[in-house]
């Protein structure tokens, strides 16, 4: 399989130990010793080498991660040749500006529910004659039930909905590459952070993204199923690249304070709660026509009950998801959405949701543990600093 370009790398089947959807590089993550769990209804590898060997490669060289069961949507438009108008019909469902988004330009937003909460974070991404969202594996169903509520619940209303099946999606992060990835397509070390462009990898016609959720420079890259064997082992060819499992995906998007739907983004969750206010622009939070308008601006104004926080435990024992946190009274004042073990940072870190009052750096509180209360404290986000690639 793993020899001929395209044989067998599109097809898909239900791995039998762990009950989950192959992706198209299933049978390569066997072969490079991928041990195997289910996630969001995929089998994907949790670890090759291990966590911490994964975590570092990617931070001082390069990682390369099967993000295939992520949904890619396409919405086209459908009464016109105007993408501005899937642009506007977009934003009926997002608090994010989308109809000033350039061509090749990407940008962060979210679905919101009715009551404020957070359905759903994308990727929106403009190219051309089409606007492209990538959204989360567990959350894709939902999201494409609300879209066709929007658009009237079928295929002739103003937008035309796609979701690319025929496409795998493969993360390449870390400082080396930018450096990999421009050996076989040049133009990619030119891409700004937040930009996409099609390129070909090796005469391969892919569509490339300079993103990532490890807090390292890198890039997303989609590529026919067929051809999505051929890419990966072409860029693992690379010493500067290992396979990476979703273990390490965890901890570094963990170190860099990224949220994850349904831990620290949840339909309980709001925009402002989860410190995302900078996703909403001002003309959004005048003009609304978004699901939650008013309970999301009203506490982007006045402030949230709640906020997402940075928490470092004093000892050496990991604070886990779930774990209640409570001030020196013992009143509750939080819950840990997040927990485990930083690698970079060499500590145990967490996120965590805490009463407004309590949100401040250096508040100390104390988590619930097997062994009883553990000392922590709050601390800023992210635990090691972004290196996303701007040109200057």
């Amino acid at each position: 399989m793993t020899d001929a370009r395209g044989s067998r790398a599109g097809e898909t089947g239900v791995d039998p130990a762990t009950g989950g959807l192959c992706t198209p590089l299933f049978e390569l993550h066997s072969e490079l010793g991928g041990r195997m769990a289910n996630f969001g209804g995929h089998a994907l590898p949790m670890r090759f080498e291990g966590t911490i060997a994964e975590h570092s490669a990617t931070r001082t060289a390069a990682g390369l991660f099967d993000v295939s069961h992520m949904g890619i949507i396409e919405l086209h438009p459908n009464r016109s040749d105007e993408v501005g108008d899937v642009a506007a019909w977009l934003e009926r469902c997002v608090p994010g500006s989308v109809v000033n988004l350039a061509p090749g330009r990407m940008r962060y937003t979210l679905f919101t529910t009715s009551a404020g909460g957070v359905l759903d974070d994308l990727i929106v991404s403009n190219h051309r004659n089409r606007l492209r969202a990538v959204v989360n594996a567990v959350r894709a169903d939902a999201d494409l039930a609300m879209l066709h509520g929007v658009n009237g619940g079928g295929d002739d209303g103003d937008v035309r909905i796609a979701v690319r099946h025929d496409l795998a999606l493969l993360a390449l992060q870390g400082p080396a590459a930018v450096g990999v990835l421009a050996r076989w397509a040049p133009p990619a070390a030119e891409l700004a952070f937040m930009s996409t462009a099609a390129m070909s990898i090796d005469g391969v016609e892919c569509e490339v993204s300079r993103c990532g959720y490890t807090g390292e420079d890198g890039f997303e890259i989609a590529v026919p199923t067929t051809e999505a064997v051929y890419v990966a082992q072409l860029l693992l060819s690379s010493d500067e690249v290992s396979p990476a499992g979703l273990g390490a995906r965890d901890t570094l998007r963990l170190e860099a304070g990224l949220p994850l739907v349904g831990h620290e983004l949840t339909e309980a969750t709001t925009p402002a709660e989860a410190g995302l206010g900078w996703s909403i622009p001002k003309r959004r939070r005048a003009e609304g026509g978004f699901p939650g308008f008013e309970t999301i601006t009203a506490q982007l104004c006045a402030g949230p009950p709640r906020h997402r926080v940075g928490v470092a435990a004093q000892g050496r024992r990991p604070i886990r998801d779930g774990a209640v946190l409570a001030d020196a009274d013992g009143a509750h004042v939080g819950i840990v959405t997040s927990g485990g073990f930083g690698p970079t940072v060499d500590a145990p870190i967490a996120m965590a949701y805490v009463t407004a009052e309590h949100a401040c750096d250096g508040t100390e509180l104390f988590a619930e543990g097997r062994k009883g209360p553990e000392p922590c404290r709050i601390a800023p986000l992210p635990f090691v600093e972004h290196r996303f690639w701007r040109p200057s």
